[in-house]
């Protein structure tokens, strides 16, 4: 007998549709009918990029859907603030409508929402339509962690009750979390002030998981996040999450990836290339663009770089850029956008600069590469903290007092990252510690099969 129809829904940003989709796939690998539901803009996205990489055949029977986020204006999207806010009032009536018309059009009832945790909305319309629940944390359980301490927070006066810091501090939930200082919340770290109640509400609202969901499960494993599992025991860790294990399978790109890298990575020494990049969010202004092309080509590595179309605000000079193209051409490569998971895994790779996404974070650990951290806003800065003083896996950029990093600072921390053998040994440790998780009776493995046997029921 064929087994249940499950409806997947990620929060519509690239670090939310990744660990979904490869969860997705896992899903597929075990019988289930999967339809995996994205904002109708995201949803071309991806449709372009699997285009461009041969066609939408290698989803494998995960049948992709789409329903409208009720945003007019495309450059709204750019603005995660509008965006959050048109999501939480539209797509609940739109998911509503694509389940009637679904089953109206002869597709199997959907038995379970496997949902992302931020897209606590669709709980409620699962529950009118008698659909049960399981949903999939996508950061840090520590992150998790610190959402649900939010009354304790306000009431022990670290922050009022709009989430705004009290006092200038840092802070620590428990032995083994990440510490954190007030001035990087996760909440108030996230486009202009103005906009931060929408996302506040959104990191408040995590306290629907214990009342809609049957099961949470996250992106991560006990020897990451041994504390912070322990104050959570009922999240439940599958990771580090891939799709297969030879990453070959799509994992919803929103951009078209450049695989020239990757016959350009196997020109290279081992251990020799720094690979650099920020995720799908991070914008840089012109000057601080500008010192960091200074900055990896004042390395001597050679280096990976990805720079997206929109990576930079305001007037860089194109003339420039080309120039300083020309000039590392043969030592450097950039491109709008790679295969990650390959690449990290790649042996040419010495480390990684990167925003330390959460999913970024679990790409790098699982691949065995140290970083050198420079976060860009939400719970990046909570995941570098994991890096340089939990796991002690890699280091982390300063900024000057114009608020810069400076070419001689990347060029610095680059080579002290590089160079430290106890980094390394401590990066290899972490690796083993990820693939014995995800391996034939690992903690991972085993916890994914609990899963597997819910959604069965």
């Amino acid at each position: 007998m064929a087994k249940a129809h499950i409806l997947v829904l990620p929060m519509p940003g690239q670090g939310h549709v990744t660990p979904l989709m490869e969860l997705s796939h896992r899903l597929v690998d075990h019988g289930f009918e999967v339809t995996f539901v994205i904002t109708e803009a995201h949803h071309a996205l991806v449709v372009a990029a699997l285009q461009a990489a041969g066609g939408t055949s290698a989803l494998a029977g995960i049948h992709l859907a789409s329903i409208s986020d009720g945003v007019e204006d495309n450059d709204d999207r750019k603005d995660i603030i509008k965006l959050v806010d048109a999501y939480t009032r539209n797509m609940p009536g739109n998911l509503e409508r694509l389940v009637a018309e679904m089953e109206a059009a002869g597709r199997p009832k959907v038995k379970w929402l496997v949902a992302d945790v931020f897209a606590w909305w669709s709980f409620d319309v699962a529950k009118r339509l008698g659909i049960r629940v399981a949903s999939v944390w996508p950061a840090s359980v520590a992150c998790l962690s610190i959402s649900l301490k939010i009354p304790k927070l306000t009431e022990e006066g670290l922050i009022d009750r709009k989430g705004w810091p009290e006092r200038d501090e840092t802070f620590q939930l428990a032995p083994g979390i990440p510490p954190l200082h007030t001035s990087e919340l996760p909440w108030n770290n996230v486009g202009a002030a103005e906009g931060q109640p929408v996302i506040f509400e959104l990191f408040s609202r995590t306290d629907r998981l214990s009342a809609l969901s049957e099961m949470v499960v996250c992106n991560s494993f006990p020897e990451a996040e041994a504390c912070a599992l322990k104050l959570l025991p009922n999240v439940v860790p599958i990771g580090p999450l891939s799709s297969d294990t030879e990453f070959r399978k799509p994992v919803g790109q929103f951009l078209p990836e450049d695989t020239r890298c990757l016959r350009w990575l196997d020109a290279q020494p081992d251990g020799s290339v720094v690979y650099v990049a920020f995720g799908s969010f991070t914008v840089f202004d012109p000057r601080q663009f500008e010192e960091l092309a200074l900055g990896l080509e004042l390395t001597g590595r050679p280096f990976l770089w990805v720079v997206r179309p929109d990576f930079t605000t305001g007037e860089l000079s194109k003339a420039w850029f080309d120039e300083f193209q020309a000039r590392v051409a043969g030592k450097g490569m950039v491109v709008s956008w790679c295969p990650q998971q390959q690449v990290l895994a790649h042996r040419a790779v010495a480390c990684f600069v990167s925003h330390c996404g959460w999913n970024s974070t679990m790409e790098g650990v699982r691949s065995g590469v140290p970083f050198l951290c420079w976060p860009y806003f939400a719970e990046q800065f909570l995941d570098r903290n994991y890096v340089t003083e939990v796991w002690r896996t890699g280091l982390a950029v300063s900024h000057n007092a114009d608020g810069i990093v400076t070419k001689e600072e990347l060029r610095s921390k680059v080579e002290q990252v590089v160079g430290d053998a106890e980094i390394r040994e401590r990066v290899r440790l972490l690796k083993d510690a990820a693939w014995r998780c995800v391996s034939e009776g690992g903690s991972s493995h085993e916890n994914f099969k609990k899963l597997v046997s819910l959604l069965s029921e």
